[in-house]
């Protein structure tokens, strides 16, 4: 403000000393056109002394001093440099799978699957024309034990995007045993039963799902062990039975009957099922046939088929 106040200051005076000067010029141009005018006598009427005309020049402003405002002190926090994010590395997760395969006894194999980015999934277990349905652990783990149907087996885990992993395992005890599966899909209501010896009901040689055996009476050749493969609960899943007796060490010579059981469910009633049977007899290689079997109306619901001649029976010599 005190420089603003400078320049109108030095207008007014400019504007004033060219008034002046302007009226003192037109006098002059009237007195040189009136001819020379005689003044004969003054009278001083005033005592008072003029006002001195302002300079030509304009007075210089004198600006106010400058003051020293003292704010209150604010404490604020001490400043601290700003640290960049440290650079970190992602990576992809290893979304891989694999599989590894053990031999064990009985001619069975443990096959450990390890698929991080499947957890609790569906995968679908592969093995000489065997299929079954698992579901991994949340940590996408699985573990289940196999029934070798060949002495050099080939094991291929499938999950439904096509991911997947294979395993080998070298199988030499398979000669020693007979082996027997059923396989379906789906809520078939169906189940493999083995009756050695002429054993029936809930008599300990009647081997089924619900009486599977253990390794234990195998290993000392007296009976044979069921091992039921596939996760029940997820749709549609395959599901796999399969039968082994230690032929080559039994100590009873005679017959193992088998047989196919279907319940007839509000699932299945009135309808067609599909299945499929493979059999490792002793000393002879792997052969597979395929069944069609039509269902009762649903009046039935609750009773059971039992279908016979499907298999041929197992003939056991003692050994």
């Amino acid at each position: 403000m005190g420089r603003i106040k400078t320049y109108r200051l030095a207008v007014v005076t400019l504007s004033a000393a060219v008034s002046i000067g302007f009226v003192m010029q037109q006098h002059d141009a009237r007195s040189r056109s009136a001819g020379a005018m005689q003044i004969a006598q003054i009278e001083d009427t005033s005592s008072a002394r003029l006002p001195d005309l302002p300079s030509d020049r304009a007075a210089e402003a004198s600006l106010p001093a400058p003051q020293t405002v003292r704010a209150a002190a604010v404490a604020e926090p001490e400043a601290t440099p700003a640290t960049l994010p440290e650079e970190t590395e992602i990576t992809a997760a290893d979304c891989s799978v694999a599989m590894s395969a053990r031999t064990g006894a009985g001619a069975m194999v443990s096959l450990d699957i390890v698929a991080p980015c499947f957890a609790s999934e569906r995968v679908t277990i592969h093995h000489n024309g065997l299929m079954f349905t698992e579901v991994t652990q949340p940590d996408g783990t699985l573990r289940v034990e196999v029934p070798a149907l060949s002495e050099r087996a080939l094991f291929i885990a499938s999950f439904a995007n096509g991911a997947g992993a294979t395993a080998m395992a070298e199988v030499p005890a398979l000669p020693f045993y007979d082996r027997v599966a059923l396989q379906w899909r789906g809520e078939s209501g169906l189940s493999l039963h083995a009756n050695e010896f002429g054993a029936a009901g809930d008599e300990a040689g009647h081997v089924w799902a619900a009486a599977a055996g253990d390794l234990t009476r195998t290993a000392r050749g007296e009976g044979g062990f069921m091992t039921r493969l596939g996760d029940a609960a997820s749709p549609e899943a395959r599901m796999a039975e399969v039968y082994t007796f230690p032929a080559a060490a039994a100590k009873t010579a005679g017959a193992v009957t088998l047989t196919i059981e279907a319940e007839i469910t509000a699932t299945n009633c009135g309808r067609g099922l599909e299945a499929q049977t493979l059999e490792h007899r002793l000393g002879g290689s792997l052969r597979a046939r395929d069944l069609t079997l039509s269902m009762p109306d649903c009046s039935a619901a609750g009773d059971f088929l039992v279908l016979k001649n499907l298999l041929e029976d197992l003939k056991i010599a003692a050994n």
